[in-house]
C-alpha cells in the first residue's frame, strides 16, 4: 500500500498530527503536497538516484518531503538536528546531495551551512531566510498531479555516529512501484499487530532509522501518526489518553523516564488503549521492563536491528517473561555467535552477534567499514557482543567498541549501566574506560543525578555501595563522576566515546 490509495478512499483522515500545534494533514493534503515536491524535485532536474538531505526539527513538512522524494525515485537522507555545521558538511558531502532542506528553528546551524555547501539548491522551511529559498512557496508553485515516471526512492540514512564518524547506508533501488510492500511492513502487521486504523505515536526525533520508517509504515496501512516534536513522559501520557494511542514505537531511555514519574502522575492518565509498545535501540533493564509490563500489561513488544537491515530479531512480552533479558529470536537472517577467529560458538558462550543469509552490509564510500563488518564466512555483524540460549534466543552484553579490559578481564558496561539506573536517585548513567596504570584500565561510572543538587560525596558513596552490593568485584567501579546531563542521541543513544575520551585526555566534558 501507499499514501496515495488512502488518499482515494479516505481523503479526510488524518496522517498525522503534531502534538505540540495540533497541526493536522490529511491523506489528501499529503498526497497533493508530495505529488507537488515530486514536481518541484524533477523540475530541478533530479533523476532517480539522486539524493536530498533533510537537516530539520520534527516538522509537518517532513513526511510530505519525505514522500514526495519516495515516488520521485530519490534517495531522502535525513541528517540529526543535533549535529555542527562541519558534521552535517560530511554528511552531505558524503551522500552526494544535490538539494538540501532545512527548517527554521535548527537554530544557528543552519545560518552557516551555506558557506560550507552554497553549490546545492539551498531551501527552508517555516520560514525562509536569505540565501535559502522557501521550500513551501517553491512547492507550491508546482501542480499536484503525479509525475510521469514514479519509482521507488528509498532513505539514505547515517548512523549515529556514538563511536565515530557517522556511516551512509545506501541500499539499492529495485525500480518497483512506489506501493511496493517491504518487510517492515509486513511485520508492522504480521508480528506488532498494527491495523489501517492504528493511531500511532512517534515520541522520537523523525531523522533517525525506526522514526522515519516506522512513520511511514504507518502511513502505508493507513493509520494517523501523533507527532512529538520533543520527548517529555508525562506529555506522551496526556497525548495517549487524548488519542486513545493504541500502538508506539519507544527506546529504553523513554521507558526509564516515564518510570521515575511520581507514581501520582503515571496513575493519573488512562493508557489501556495501548495495544503494541515497541521498543528497540538498546538492551532494555529487565526491572524497567518487568515493570512496564505490569503497568501496561503484556503489550510491550522487542526487537533488535540495526539501520543496515542486515538481520532482525524479535521477542513478544510472553516469551520475554520466560527469557528475561533476551532481544528475541532471528526472524530475518540466522544468528551467529562468533569467536575472534570468526568460527560459530555454542549454546551460552559469548562472542560477537552475527547474521547469516541476510540482507547484505554496504557502507557508502567506506568498503574498509564494510569489510569489517563481514566475517570469513561472509556473516554480518553490527559490531554487537552477545549470547544464545539453547532456543536461540538472543541475549546482548554490549557493543565490543565499549568493552573494557581491566587486568586482562572483559567487562562488558551494559550490566553495570543496567543496574545503576535502576537507582531511584539516578536519572542516566554511562560506563566507561578510563586508564589505570596497573590494570591498563578501570571501572568508571558518570552519573547524572535525578536531582542535580544532590552531587557530592554521600551521593557517590551510596551508588558506589550498591554497586558493590549487587555486581563481582571486576565489574563494580573504582570511580563513580557525575556530569549535569549525558550527551544522549535524541533517540535514545549515548555518545559514549564523547565521555570515554573525557577521562583519555580528547574532549573537555563536563564531569565532576
Amino acid at each position: 500500500m501507499h499514501p496515495f490509495h488512502h488518499a482515494q478512499n479516505h481523503p479526510d483522515r488524518a496522517a498525522f498530527i503534531m502534538a505540540g500545534t495540533g497541526e493536522t494533514v490529511t491523506y489528501r493534503q499529503l498526497e497533493d503536497r508530495s505529488n507537488q515536491g515530486a514536481q518541484l524535485f524533477r523540475s530541478l532536474g533530479l533523476k532517480v538516484g539522486d539524493v536530498i538531505a533533510l537537516f530539520m526539527d520534527n516538522s509537518p513538512r517532513y513526511f510530505e518531503i519525505a514522500w514526495a522524494a519516495q515516488r520521485a525515485g530519490l534517495y531522502y537522507t535525513c541528517i540529526s538536528s543535533k549535529l555542527t555545521a562541519t558534521e552535517v558538511e560530511y554528511i552531505v558531502r558524503d551522500c552526494e546531495a544535490k538539494v538540501f532542506i532545512t527548517s527554521a528553528t535548527v537554530g544557528s546551524v543552519a545560518d552557516e551551512m551555506p558557506a560550507l555547501i552554497g553549490d546545492l539548491k539551498l531551501y527552508m522551511v517555516g520560514g525562509a531566510r536569505a540565501p535559502f529559498e522557501s521550500f513551501e512557496a517553491a512547492r507550491d508553485a508546482r501542480p499536484a498531479t503525479r509525475i510521469a515516471d514514479e519509482t521507488a526512492g528509498s532513505d539514505m540514512l547515517y548512523s549515529s555516529g556514538t563511536t565515530g564518524r557517522p556511516k551512509g547506508v545506501k541500499p539499492p533501488l529495485t525500480g518497483a512501484e512506489i506501493d511496493a510492500v517491504n518487510p517492515l511492513f509486513m511485520m508492522t502487521q504480521g508480528l506488532f499487530g498494527f491495523t489501517p486504523d492504528s493511531v500511532y505515536i512517534s515520541p522520537a526525533p523523525l531523522y533517525h532509522a525506526a522514526p522515519l520508517r516506522w512513520c511511514m509504515s504507518v502511513h502505508k496501512l493507513g493509520g494517523t501518526v501523533i507527532v512529538m516534536e520533543k520527548f517529555d513522559p508525562e506529555t506522551m501520557l496526556a497525548l495517549i489518553e487524548q488519542y486513545k494511542v493504541d500502538c508506539g514505537q519507544f527506546v529504553p531511555t523513554h521507558f526509564v523516564r516515564l518510570l521515575k514519574l511520581p507514581a501520582e502522575i503515571r496513575n493519573k492518565y488512562d493508557v489501556s488503549s495501548i495495544k503494541s509498545a515497541v521498543h528497540a535501540a538498546a538492551p532494555c533493564p529487565v526491572p524497567v521492563k518487568e515493570q512496564m509490563i505490569e503497568w501496561w500489561g503484556p503489550v510491550i513488544h522487542e526487537y533488535y536491528a540495526g539501520t543496515e537491515g542486515n538481520g532482525f530479531c524479535y521477542i513478544g512480552s510472553a516469551d520475554w517473561l520466560t527469557h528475561k533479558g533476551s532481544v528475541g529470536k532471528a526472524v530475518l537472517g540466522e544468528l551467529r555467535i562468533c569467536n575472534e577467529e570468526g568460527d560459530a560458538l555454542g549454546p551460552r558462550q559469548e562472542g560477537q552477534v552475527y547474521f547469516e543469509n541476510g540482507p547484505p552490509i554496504n557502507y557508502h564510500n567506506d568498503p574498509a567499514k564494510t569489510a569489517e563488518s563481514y566475517n570469513k564466512h561472509g556473516w554480518t555483524s553490527l559490531g554487537d557482543v552477545g549470547w544464545m540460549d539453547e532456543e536461540g534466543f538472543l541475549y546482548l552484553t554490549d557493543r565490543k567498541s565499549f568493552m573494557i579490559i581491566s587486568g586482562g578481564v572483559n567487562i562488558y558496561p551494559q550490566e553495570i549501566e543496567n543496574l545503576l539506573v535502576t537507582h531511584p536517585k539516578v536519572a542516566d548513567v554511562a560506563v566507561v574506560g578510563a586508564p589505570d596504570e596497573e590494570f591498563g584500565e578501570k571501572v568508571v561510572a558518570v552519573i547524572q543525578p535525578a536531582d542535580w543538587n544532590a552531587a557530592g560525596d554521600a551521593l557517590r558513596d551510596e551508588l558506589l555501595a550498591y554497586a558493590k552490593a549487587n555486581l563481582s568485584h571486576v565489574k563494580a567501579p573504582r570511580v563513580l563522576d557525575f556530569m549535569q546531563e549525558l550527551p544522549r542521541h535524541p533517540t535514545g543513544k549515548l555518545y559514549k566515546r564523547l565521555i570515554r575520551d573525557a577521562y583519555w585526555g580528547k574532549t573537555d566534558a563536563k564531569i565532576v
